[in-house]
Order: structure tokens, then C-alpha cells, then sequence
């Protein structure tokens, strides 16, 4: 895929008159080549319940971080089509923007035009390296110590056999929802991390998103590097908002029924991606006065718990198996199906997490960032430098003690 990118961006560099055809044709190869490993399979095996009612199953094994490097190939190709980045001649280098291996397997997804200018140009400074080196172990810290241990809890709720109450539920869904802000961007915190100090300045992929008071805000702030690629290379092309009301719906029907598809071949994704869109519509159409940057205090609090319900919502759609396990949990939530409100397991597994989900929650705030700061300016960073070592210590004793725990982004 690296040998075809490198020929065709050389030729649409080369052709000006048959750039779009070449540019087609990269797109079809890139998305075909996405379909028959990631998806074929899955198309296959619906095919087969559907008209023979048996579980076909091809066996095509998923090239790890396969939807992140292809979408970087294509912005590539995009940039070079439209300008906003010169032809790369040397196959090494565009070899290297690919295959990057900080943010290859996991983004965020690195636009070509972001670090042209670095790939043969770039300084490895001892500041950079330190700032690197911190905001590495911040990754580390959000995998190890905070995203495995939430994700046990959420794993043993979804998975639980015994009673299945409102509040193990609710709790499931919490612990999700802290769990996979936790290890993406976590991942993101290290890439960025070893990308400064290698000399790269990767872009941000998170924003605090659980602050949010909209949908809208949220999506600004979740894997900032995705919802601009669609947006630049899908959502404007289209034409954006540009051709009236109706054409933009489609734009953005399009965009989400993308976005969901892009994570994966299942039912749940799509119904996720839907899910979104249909929100993102109503808050533009309906709600659009109800989100203000001068809401009272009070209208702010509504805003962030609804904005929050409906992420938890949609989080548990994205983590179950089928749509029936994802109905059937999120009726739990309401009540329906549900074996009473409370039980004794409940107390149980929030007696021994209460520490690790006070932390988390705070964590996913910028409380801890804005105290950062103080101290900086207090001319105390020296704490923040054993705190570092800190949890860098006790991260590497819990990955001696722990089991293979890959990151849920992998599997995109």
C-alpha cells in the first residue's frame, strides 16, 4: 500500500489534467483494500445466516491499526490533490510518515501536512525529549493504572451471569465510559509523547470531552483527529453546508454512517454512528439556542447530564456484542429486565474501585492540569517531577504484575 500511494501521488503530481481520474482510483484501491480485510468477512457472514442460515466465516485475520493508516495514506493523497502538500519523491519518507510507529497502530491520525516539513527537517532537544517524556508517562499511567482497572469492572458487568441490577448497570456503563477515555487517550498521550521526543509535533486527539454540554461540543473534543479528517476530506468535498438544509443532512447522514462503519464491522457500530447522527441533527435544529457559552449555572448542569446520558448510552451500544445485548443492557439501565435496583455484588466492586473512580473522574476533568499550572507558576515544577517518577514506578510494577491488556483502538 506504501509502493502504491508513492507511485500515484507522484503521478497526480505529474498529471494536472487527470488528477481526479488517478486520485479515484487510489480512493478505490485504499477502500478496497480496507473492505476485504476488515469487512468482506462480516458482509459474507450475513449473507450466510440470511440466506443459508450458517455462520460463514472466512478466517480473514484484521491487520492491526489497518483504519488509521489507510485513512493516513489517503490524507496524503487528498493534500497532494489539492495542494496543501508537495509531492514526496523519496519512498523512504513517505515510507516513514506511514509507518510511524508511535501513532501508527492507535492515531491519531497524523495528516501528511502536519509534518512534511519535519519528516527531513526536525530537532531532538533535550526540552523536547523531557516534555515528551512526561506526557509519555501520563499515557502509560491513564492505560495501566486507571483504563485496566475500570475495564475490569465494566468486562465482569457486561459479562455478568448473576443478577443484573439498575445499578450494576449503570455502573457497567460508567466504568465503560471512563475505561475507553482512558485508553484511547491514553494512546494518544504516549504517541504524541514519543513523537516530540523524536522530534515530531503530533496534533491533539482529546480535549477533556466529558465536560461537554452538547453533542456537538463533545464531538469537538473525542479523537479530534477523526472528526477532522471526515469533516476536511468527506463533509466539505460533499459540499458541506453549502448547498442548503437538505443536502446538508445527507452530508452529515453520510459522514456518521462513515464514522461508524470506520469502527468496526458490526451492527453495533453503525447503530452507534446513527445514534450520533441523529442527536448532532436535533441539537442543530431544535436546539440550536439551548447551548449558549452564557447558560446559567444551572442550564450548564442539564446540559452536561444530558450530554453525559447520552454518550453512556451510546458507549454501551459501541461495547456490546450484538444490538440484543446492547437493548437488553440498556433496559437494565431503565429498569426493564432489570432484578431490582441494588445488590450486594454492586457494593462489592465499588468498595474495591471507589479510589481508582474518584481519580478517573477527576482525571477527566482539567482540575488536575489547572493545579499543574499553579505549581508551575509557584516556581515548584520539581514536584510535578517526582509525581511523574511516581506513578512511572508504579506503573511498570503493575505491567509486571499484570496480563496482555491491548488497547480497545487496536481493533480499528
Amino acid at each position: 500500500s506504501i509502493i502504491v500511494t508513492w507511485i500515484i501521488g507522484l503521478l497526480i503530481g505529474k498529471n494536472e489534467e487527470r488528477k481526479k481520474v488517478i486520485l479515484t482510483i487510489a480512493i478505490t484501491y485504499h477502500v478496497t483494500i480496507l473492505f476485504l480485510f476488515k469487512y468482506l468477512g462480516f458482509f459474507v457472514q450475513q449473507v450466510g445466516l440470511l440466506m443459508f442460515h450458517e455462520d460463514v466465516d472466512l478466517g480473514i485475520e484484521l491487520p492491526i491499526g489497518i483504519s488509521f493508516f489507510t485513512f493516513q495514506m489517503m490524507s496524503y493523497l487528498f493534500d497532494v490533490y489539492y495542494k496543501k502538500a508537495s509531492v514526496q519523491k523519496n519512498v523512504f519518507n513517505l515510507a516513514l510518515y506511514i509507518s510511524l510507529f508511535p501513532q501508527l497502530i492507535a492515531g491519531p491520525i497524523v495528516r501528511y501536512n502536519q509534518i512534511e516539513t519535519e519528516i527531513t527537517y526536525r530537532q531532538v532537544t533535550f526540552d523536547n525529549f523531557s516534555i515528551g517524556m512526561k506526557r509519555f508517562i501520563y499515557g502509560l499511567a491513564k492505560k495501566v493504572l486507571i483504563a485496566n482497572y475500570v475495564a475490569q469492572i465494566a468486562d465482569n458487568t457486561f459479562d455478568y451471569l448473576g443478577e443484573k441490577t439498575v445499578a450494576m448497570a449503570w455502573l457497567g456503563a460508567v466504568c465503560y465510559t471512563l475505561q475507553i477515555y482512558f485508553d484511547f487517550s491514553g494512546y494518544s498521550d504516549m504517541a504524541i509523547g514519543l513523537g516530540r521526543m523524536f522530534g515530531f509535533n503530533f496534533s491533539e486527539n482529546f480535549n477533556y470531552p466529558y465536560i461537554s454540554r452538547s453533542i456537538t461540543e463533545f464531538w469537538r473534543r473525542w479523537h479530534i483527529s477523526l472528526s477532522s479528517w471526515f469533516k476536511d476530506y468527506v463533509y466539505i468535498p460533499l459540499g458541506g453546508n453549502r448547498k442548503g438544509e437538505r443536502r446538508q443532512i445527507l452530508n452529515l447522514f453520510i459522514v456518521w454512517i462513515l464514522t461508524g462503519i470506520w469502527h468496526g464491522a458490526n451492527w453495533t457500530f453503525l447503530v452507534w454512528g446513527l445514534l450520533y447522527f441523529v442527536v448532532l441533527i436535533c441539537e442543530k435544529y431544535f436546539l440550536k439556542h439551548s447551548y449558549s457559552e452564557k447558560q446559567s449555572a444551572f442550564k450548564s448542569v442539564l446540559s452536561w447530564i444530558y450530554t453525559m446520558l447520552i454518550v453512556n448510552f451510546a458507549w454501551v451500544i459501541f461495547r456490546s456484542e450484538n444490538i440484543l445485548a446492547s437493548v437488553n443492557y440498556l433496559g437494565n439501565m431503565v429498569g426493564i429486565g432489570a432484578d431490582g435496583f441494588y445488590n450486594a455484588a454492586v457494593s462489592e466492586y465499588i468498595g474495591a474501585t471507589a479510589l481508582v473512580l474518584i481519580i478517573a473522574i477527576i482525571g477527566a476533568t482539567p482540575l488536575y492540569r489547572k493545579l499543574i499550572t499553579v505549581v508551575e507558576q509557584k516556581k515548584m515544577a520539581w514536584i510535578e517531577s517526582i509525581w511523574i517518577l511516581v506513578i512511572f514506578a508504579l506503573s511498570v510494577l503493575q505491567l509486571i504484575s499484570s496480563t496482555y491488556n491491548p488497547f480497545i483502538y487496536f481493533n480499528f
